[in-house]
């Protein structure tokens, strides 16, 4: 989609993972769908194939996850609609207090959320 500026990963995990998530900490994720909300104010198709690939050095949050065994990018979704608006949008469960939302100015809580079954 041309003039996206956000973006959202559908994120599946295969089992449950006990995963430490840097600095953030350990945290217990049940096996399950998840939506991860991001943005990019410049270089979005860049930002994103950055998530998909396997080999890159654990940056952000979502590096941490997408790095784990069994756990795969399903789907990318594109909009203008802003980050924190979609992801206040999305339904679903806050499993880690503060994933992806470092700089988060609008409290969302959480960018990565569980979706319900």
């Amino acid at each position: 989609m041309s003039g996206a500026c956000s973006y959202q990963l559908r994120i599946a995990v295969a089992a449950p993972l006990r995963l430490t998530v840097g600095r953030l900490g350990c945290f217990d994720f049940p096996a399950g769908s998840y939506a991860y909300t991001g943005s990019a104010r410049r270089h979005l198709e860049a930002r994103i194939a950055r998530h998909l690939r396997r080999d890159k050095t654990l940056r952000w949050h979502i590096d941490y996850l997408l790095a784990a065994p069994g756990v795969s990018v399903v789907a990318v979704l594109r909009t203008r609609r802003g980050e924190c608006r979609w992801n206040q949008a999305t339904a679903g469960e806050l499993v880690v207090p503060g994933f992806g939302a470092s700089d988060c100015r609008a409290g969302c809580g959480s960018h990565l959320k569980r979706l319900a079954a």
